[in-house]
């Protein structure tokens, strides 16, 4: 099955896509990844509140794996590193959490500065003219990355 989103271990152009044979191996992964971090599924189920047993049916330890429905994902936040969870979503999305003291003066200060360097980046009188340039390029990526760590 084909999808408008690409699938990690999935591409998307071939018309025999597995996605969920892909979801099953990903939800194989996470659960033995966080087992191999001191995670047992066991201390999974006491804070997820997820009866044990389901979640070896997810984790694929009772034979068949069973495809975890989106309300044992929401369940599962906070108790399974949000980077490893990330593992269950399609390619170039992640589970973020947003930080409590984000300081939104500095991020309007640095975006304000980003959006100043790429509006003289496209400027005619630019390095590139209306194209960046390598020299702006590297100076945007500065900005954007500075801006990424404050946010």
């Amino acid at each position: 099955m084909a999808t408008g989103v690409p699938f990690r271990g999935c591409n998307i152009m071939a018309r025999n896509c597995d996605i969920g044979g892909i979801i099953r191996k990903n939800q194989e992964l996470v659960f033995r990844v966080a087992k191999a971090n001191g995670l047992s599924l066991k201390a999974i189920s006491l804070d997820s509140g997820i009866p044990y047993s389901t979640l070896r049916t997810y984790a694929g330890n009772n034979g068949a794996t069973a495809i975890m429905p989106i309300d044992a994902l929401y369940e599962l936040v906070g108790v399974i590193p949000d980077e490893l969870l990330s593992v269950l979503l399609p390619e170039g999305r992640s589970i973020v959490r947003v930080p409590d003291d984000l300081d939104h003066d500095a991020i309007e200060t640095m975006a304000r500065d980003y959006l100043a360097a790429k509006g003289a980046a496209h400027h005619p009188a630019s390095p590139g003219g209306r194209e960046i340039a390598d020299c702006e390029r590297a100076k945007l990526g500065g900005k954007y990355a500075a801006l990424k760590a404050v946010a």
